[in-house]
């Protein structure tokens, strides 16, 4: 099980080019699974469907909830396809397999007007000014995940035509739209505010730090907590909020899911239908609020 377990674990990151923390947690299933196996004297020959669900079932217990326990069955199912693949199995246990559904999680937002208030508190004229500013209109205008957006690179930007190229999860690329608004601030930003925090060893990422470096995701966690609460905003604010925010307020406003799919990266549809549930509450609560008999 070890062997066949390193073996997968490089195929994933050598032909599939997935990332460290994707490897990293198939390896703890792969790990889970082999000491459940090794408590039973279960060699991998002789698993099946049903020694792979009292599997689940004991990581259940031991606490795994829904949405932990679909994530541990993709990874038994794409191990197992694979081993069949490469002839080492006969058949594919895990393929019946059904994947609990997860619990409705729906992500917290930040209304409009407090996103306004958010991006108007900033004073550009003080130190970083405009360079916290450039981040939260890029983090609202475009949708960007955190490591995205402190990977963006100068040779990246496209001020023209108003596009940044990025390379998101699983290293795969994307063109995402970045607004006029958010232009401005970054131009203004690498014009008058960038080139004082350069040193001999500053790299092309357009977002760096004080000493030259390029921010890293607890410092932009950081600017964006601080900046919310100097806003004089009381709802906890963290840089995937703005990402939710991004796609609810399009869905609001009249966008296609498939479009709302394709701008923030996401490889399956089902995963930006969350937005669908919760333009509903909105929906839901505008209706009770309003109506006579609501």
């Amino acid at each position: 099980m070890e062997t066949n377990s390193d073996q997968f674990i490089r195929y994933l990151a050598t032909e599939r080019g997935l990332s460290a923390a994707y490897q990293l947690s198939v390896r703890q299933t792969l790990d889970a699974l082999s000491g459940w196996m090794k408590s039973r004297d279960i060699k991998l020959q002789d698993l099946g469907t049903d020694e792979l669900a009292a599997f689940l079932s004991q990581r259940k217990t031991d606490g795994l909830n829904a949405a932990s326990l679909r994530i541990t069955t993709v990874h038994l199912k794409v191990f197992f396809r694979w081993l069949v693949t490469k002839g080492l199995l006969e058949m594919d246990p895990a393929e019946p397999l059904l994947a609990p559904r997860p619990d409705m999680t729906l992500p917290e937002t930040l209304h409009a007007s407090e996103l306004v208030k958010l991006l108007d508190s900033i004073d550009s004229s003080v130190p970083l000014g405009r360079r916290d500013l450039a981040i939260l209109e890029l983090f609202y205008s475009s949708g960007l995940r955190l490591s995205e957006l402190c990977k963006a690179r100068l040779e990246m930007m496209d001020f023209e035509e108003g596009f940044l190229r990025i390379t998101g999860k699983g290293g795969k690329t994307r063109i995402v739209r970045v607004g006029h608004k958010a232009c401005e601030a970054i131009a203004v930003y690498l014009t008058n505010e960038r080139p004082d925090l350069v040193t001999k060893k500053t790299s092309s990422h357009i977002f760096i730090s004080v000493r030259g470096g390029p921010l890293s995701p607890d410092r932009v966690r950081q600017i964006v907590k601080e900046r919310a609460k100097l806003a004089g905003i009381d709802q906890n604010v963290y840089p995937h909020l703005l990402r939710h925010s991004f796609a609810t307020h399009l869905l609001e406003g009249g966008a296609d899911l498939r479009v709302i799919q394709e701008l923030l990266g996401h490889a399956d549809i089902s995963t930006t239908q969350i937005y669908t549930h919760v333009d509903r509450q909105r929906l839901k609560a505008v209706h009770k609020k309003f109506h006579p008999r609501g």
